[in-house]
């Protein structure tokens, strides 16, 4: 049996069309664009371990560290702000995510009906949906890697050959150091598909291979200890970071600093016989470091109510950021149990 809706129920279904209509039209006219200038990028640098690794490190953190600086696609949350409406705006011309979230009264006489008072675009189901895509690209990232480690370690004839051809480790960190400044500094390559996927792919192989490479020169026991300790931690900083009321958003330049100071203390401790106790204090700074990080870009990631947010447009960039943040805390970790048991 056909259902005839009345005149008054067309009435309201017109009103509340041409309303949503209006109300979208005035929130893209009046939405502000945020300045790309301001904002800046952070994320982790990944150490390659071995007999290089004290060079490597420092290395790779200060490149990516200065250039990060300059790109971050960071947001300052409305409550930071004075209440100024958040957007995340696609330079391309297409909001990504705006807080569209005025209910629409039903005026005319008609009253308010609570199946229709509002469509209620909220931020945070865009945010869920973005952490839940970051959290599946570096799950598949740390697969990636894990099954690299894994073969380095274990299997005797790949190990062999990757620390008799050296040549394959320079390969990888080039291709690394190029994907990684790539993704860094060209935002539409990192926010474009499939581009933004195949350099993290890329990178994530390249990444792999340097890390499985560096994985082969411990006893494998070791480098066993030093993913769980690994998995342990991140895990436990992961909660932490969701969890406290303590925003680490603010922290960008304090980490930036403290990043410069590792670079000094790793270019001075090259220069320096091997020296157990400076490799531990060395470590150590740096796991403690990278752990502080790992809470600021996952803090960044969430959103919500912290003073900078990450774009949801930024995901394969989140996801870089926070599995760099992971394998430089297990490169640390790793060297702490190699040092302590020389």
């Amino acid at each position: 049996m056909d259902f005839e809706p009345s005149k008054k129920e067309k009435q309201l279904n017109s009103f509340v069309v041409s309303k949503f209509l209006k109300t979208a039209t005035e929130k893209i006219n009046t939405s502000e664009q945020p300045n790309y200038n301001t904002m800046y990028q952070q994320g982790g640098l990944s150490a390659t371990g071995g007999a290089i690794h004290k060079v490597v490190i420092p290395l790779r953190v200060a490149i990516h560290r200065r250039v990060a600086i300059l790109r971050k696609v960071a947001i300052r949350h409305p409550e930071a702000t004075h209440h100024h409406r958040n957007q995340d705006f696609n330079p391309r011309g297409m909001a990504a995510q705006a807080t569209v979230s005025r209910h629409m009264e039903v005026q005319g006489g008609v009253g308010e009906d609570a199946d229709v008072k509002g469509f209620d675009f909220n931020e945070q189901s865009i945010r869920k949906s973005f952490v839940r895509k970051v959290y599946a690209i570096l799950m598949s990232q740390l697969l990636v890697t894990l099954a690299f480690i894994t073969l380095f370690v274990y299997h005797t004839p790949t190990k062999l050959w990757a620390q008799q051809n050296t040549w394959s480790f320079w390969v990888a960190f080039a291709m690394m150091f190029i994907c990684l400044i790539v993704m860094s500094c060209c935002g539409d390559v990192r926010r474009q598909s499939p581009t933004n996927f195949i350099f993290l792919g890329l990178f994530t192989l390249a990444e792999s291979f340097l890390l499985g490479v560096t994985s082969s020169v411990y006893q494998s026991d070791a480098v066993m200890m030093a993913v769980g300790i690994t998995a342990a931690i991140c895990l436990t900083l992961t909660i932490f970071a969701m969890q406290t009321k303590y925003d680490f958003t603010a922290m960008g330049g304090i980490l930036l600093c403290a990043t410069v100071v590792l670079l000094l203390f790793g270019l001075i401790a090259i220069f320096i016989p091997r020296n157990t106790i400076v490799t531990l204090v060395y470590a150590s700074l740096g796991a403690l470091l990278f752990s502080i990080y790992l809470i600021y870009d996952t803090q960044l990631m969430m959103g919500g109510k912290h003073k900078y947010s990450i774009s949801p447009e930024e995901y394969v960039f989140a996801a870089l950021n926070l599995y760099l943040d992971i394998i430089n805390i297990f490169i640390y970790i790793l060297t702490i149990i190699g040092a302590a048991r020389d």
